[in-house]
């Protein structure tokens, strides 16, 4: 009675199907901001489906394992889906081939069975003639006792075997005691687990409303951004726009820029170049003419007798002719005198620079560019035209919401979730009705179990009170035929128990069987398949119920039996707790397209096309094109760059002075003192004041102007087709701007419009998400078919298949009891008679 309430609630839950997926998917829209429509208010599921048995789980497992040895077959999954799919035919046309399957598969239970049956037919026969046999003296009836070297041995041993017996017995009847107990503790928590179920069913029908009311609140949200972003348009797509042209025009104005920077640089390399060529053409006379003087002095002073005499020894004399032979390196090297200077140039590029080029640049800088592109299309989208085209769009949109509520509410889901909650409460009223019934059955089944078990306990009682009077009462001094009275009672206390196990045995095995049979079957068929998913697999085999439906549940549902839509998914689907939606899979049944017009969303376009006109936006002055084509007429590259460098390389005097000095002292200290050694040593001081005072500033002045003409070379290389390219560069940004802002700002314009329709589209998807995984999640039907397990295999057949399992191997156990019993009974019980021996 819930599905038509289910489908019907989902219809109204938005436009998320199948032929919206297929119509988006295609289309490869710019990623749009990103929505943020908070989380679908869901309830909080309180049944936990799961059961933990606890201690009495170590027992359980056991059971499982025995089971498993009994019948390790797999589960007959393709007859028993034969089987039902032939209605059960197939036993009346293949009755033999069903037969030998069956047989198989139960042959382990059948042999079990059988063994029981046999020892409950025999029991009670072998009880009779046991009983027969005792009343004519035989079978240890004769109270004549033999006496033995080894009794004492006899009846230890006997009588620890009765015990160990009976304590299996103990334990055994422990278990089933212990089991039954389970089962009446259990069989309370079955109207917790139903009243918790019912408690979800109505958390599920009570949240689904407000879930499916959320979802078409949203569209607010995304509206909401539409008209923000319309209403903004100017600035957001003035900025995209901005954006597009900055590429070309912000690159171009700083071509401009550097070229700006370039100028001034030159300017100071042009000044450095012609100071420093002022103090190296100034210094390089000084320079010669102290350096003439010099070489002047040294002659005068080599002129010395001391040089040249007969007296002179002929070291000093080959010193002085060293010194002569080396003061013709004492002159200049580099001239600056032929260099010409460079004040025409110099002159050209301060004209040049009285044009502030930077500042023209700057009246277009970014931020006023957009601002005047910014202010030009919130001029333009505020016309006539434009407020009629984008006030449509948001008539559009807010139709859309219309739409989107109205096709909400087209359906009567409130009335479908009333009836559904009246089916729950119907139920449950039920359910609540059969409690004293099951609680009262429950008293009865626990009744009979604890009859079944007392009536092993009855035996272990007289087994214990036998061995315990036997064995206080026993006078290893006494002869059998004057044995005590409590020795007595207990010999007899033990046939007492020996006929209670005869009489009690064959009920207790015909009981164990049967219960055998019941629940290891059910185990087998039911609970075992059901945790390894291979009932459903039967459930879900193709025309099982109807030859016609491959698959029963779209069959029943929507009579498309294709679909793929299993018991064994829908069961998966809802245990992940995610919504019914998804679980029906009601995306690929209705077409939502043809009840609500979803495709005028994917249809959305700004059908206005915009002429914009930026031609009064100048990224270059006329002035400015002049200031950098006068700079590339400045003369920079008649400039003889080789020839100056030429110099610099040169080096200010053909030797370094200080090395010259150094060699010409090292000479001199090895003259003998006098006149001649001290004038020499006069002119080298003379040397190294001329470096320190003259070479030293030409050197530096030098090294400036090496730097400055490097640079004005660099600079001025191929600099008018270096200026060519930054006015190219300008000219082109400036048809971008005044020629093609129109194209570019259509194709913006597109991708503006792409991403107002992709809010769209992310309140579509979020929808299909959110009922995909949130809206109506459907746990409480999983956990209804959790919960029927945990109560028909964990609470019922777990804890009756223990209760048989220790039932009966108390009973299995009674047979060596019988035995045990019978044969220590004679060694407890007062004989009439007892040999005699002769002295």
């Amino acid at each position: 009675m819930w599905t038509p309430g289910i489908l019907l609630l989902l219809l109204g839950a938005l436009p998320a199907s199948g032929e919206l997926q297929q119509e988006t998917e295609p289309r490869r829209l710019p990623p749009p901001g990103k929505l943020d429509f908070g989380y679908v208010p869901a309830g909080v599921y309180e049944t936990l489906a799961h059961y933990e048995p606890g201690p009495i789980g170590i027992l359980f497992h056991m059971l499982h394992t025995f089971l498993y040895v009994v019948q390790p077959n797999a589960f007959p999954q393709d007859l028993i889906a034969k089987l039902a799919k032939d209605k059960f035919g197939a036993i009346k046309t293949e009755y033999q081939k069903v037969s030998v399957c069956a047989i198989y598969y139960e042959i382990g239970f059948l042999i079990c069975a059988a063994v029981g049956l046999l020892f409950a037919v025999l029991m009670p026969i072998v009880g009779l003639f046991f009983c027969m046999c005792r009343c004519c003296d035989n079978c240890g009836g004769e109270m004549h006792q033999r006496q033995r070297k080894n009794a004492d041995c006899r009846r230890g041993l006997l009588g620890t075997l009765l015990f160990s017996t009976s304590l299996v017995i103990t334990i055994g009847v422990l278990c089933a005691y212990a089991a039954n107990q389970n089962l009446s503790s259990q069989v309370k928590n079955i109207r917790r687990l139903v009243n918790s179920n019912m408690r979800d069913l109505h958390t599920f029908v009570n949240d689904t409303p407000l879930q499916i009311d959320y979802l078409v609140f949203q569209y607010a949200t995304a509206k909401k951004k539409v008209n923000y972003d319309l209403n903004n348009i100017g600035p957001l797509l003035g900025g995209r726009i901005h954006d597009q042209l900055d590429k070309e025009v912000h690159p171009a104005l700083d071509r401009v820029l550097n070229m700006a920077g370039a100028m001034r640089e030159t300017k100071e390399a042009l000044e450095n170049v012609s100071v420093s060529l002022e103090v190296l053409q100034e210094g390089t006379g000084k320079l010669n003419f102290n350096l003439s003087l010099v070489r002047t002095n040294i002659n005068r002073t080599l002129n010395d007798p001391g040089c040249h005499d007969e007296e002179s020894d002929a070291t000093t004399a080959q010193l002085c002719h060293n010194i002569r032979q080396s003061i013709s390196q004492l002159q200049i090297s580099a001239n600056f005198t032929r260099l010409p200077r460079v004040n025409p140039q110099l002159e050209k590029v301060n004209y040049v620079l009285k044009t502030d080029l930077s500042a023209i640049v700057q009246r277009v800088s970014r931020r006023s560019l957009t601002t005047n592109i910014l202010q030009v299309l919130s001029n333009i989208f505020t016309k006539p035209i434009y407020r009629i085209c984008f006030a449509g769009v948001q008539n559009l949109v807010d139709g859309i919401g219309n739409n989107i509520t109205s096709f909400s509410k087209a359906f009567p889901v409130q009335k479908c979730l009333s009836n559904f909650t009246i089916a729950i409460n119907h139920a449950h009223a039920r359910i609540e009705d059969y409690y004293p019934e099951i609680d009262k059955m429950d008293f009865y089944r626990w009744i009979g179990c604890i009859s079944l078990c007392c009536m092993v306990v009855l035996v272990l009682a007289f087994n214990y009170l036998g061995l315990l009077c036997g064995t206080l009462g026993y006078d290893k001094h006494a002869s059998p035929t004057t044995r005590g009275c409590i020795s007595n009672t207990g010999g007899t206390m033990l046939m007492a128990g020996v006929g209670f196990s005869f009489i009690f045995s064959w009920v207790l095995m015909l009981v164990v069987t049967i219960f055998f049979l019941i629940g290891g079957n059910m185990e087998k068929l039911i609970c075992e398949p059901y945790h390894t998913k291979e009932l459903f697999k039967v459930i879900d085999t193709p025309y099982l119920v109807n030859p016609e439906w491959k698959n029963f549940i779209p069959g029943y549902i929507y009579n498309d039996s294709d679909l793929e839509l299993t018991a064994e998914s829908l069961y998966s689907t809802c245990k992940e707790n995610k919504g019914i939606y998804s679980a029906l899979r009601l995306d690929k049944v209705f077409n939502i397209s043809t009840s609500l017009n979803t495709t005028v969303v994917s249809e959305l376009k700004i059908y206005c096309i915009v002429k914009i006109d930026l031609r009064g936006i100048i990224l270059l002055e006329p002035e400015g094109k002049q200031n950098l084509q006068d700079f590339s007429e400045a003369g920079l590259s008649e400039i003889n760059y080789a020839d100056y460098l030429e110099e610099v390389n040169k080096g200010v005097t053909m030797v370094d002075l200080l090395s010259f000095a150094r060699d010409l002292e090292t000479q001199t200290d090895l003259m003998p003192r006098g006149p001649l050694q001290t004038a020499l040593k006069g002119h080298i001081g003379t040397l190294r004041q001329i470096h320190s005072q003259q070479i030293i500033p030409m050197e530096q002045a030098m090294s400036a102007l090496n730097q400055s003409m490097r640079f004005l070379e660099r600079t001025t290389s191929d600099l008018p087709n270096k200026v060519s390219e930054v006015l190219d560069a300008v000219k082109a940004a400036q048809d971008l701007i005044s020629y093609n802002a129109t194209h570019l700002i259509n194709q913006e314009t597109g991708k503006y419009t792409a991403t107002i329709v992709g809010y769209f589209h992310q309140y579509i998807e979020w929808v299909k998400t959110s009922l995909a995984m949130e809206v109506a999640p459907c746990k409480p039907f999983s956990n209804m078919l959790d919960t029927a397990e945990i109560i028909t295999c964990s609470f019922l057949v777990d804890s009756m298949n223990a209760f048989w399992m220790g039932l009966g191997c108390s009973t299995l156990f009674l047979l060596p009891s019988i035995i045990f019993a019978v044969k220590l009974a004679k060694y407890y019980r007062r004989m009439e008679t007892e040999d005699v021996y002769d002295e």
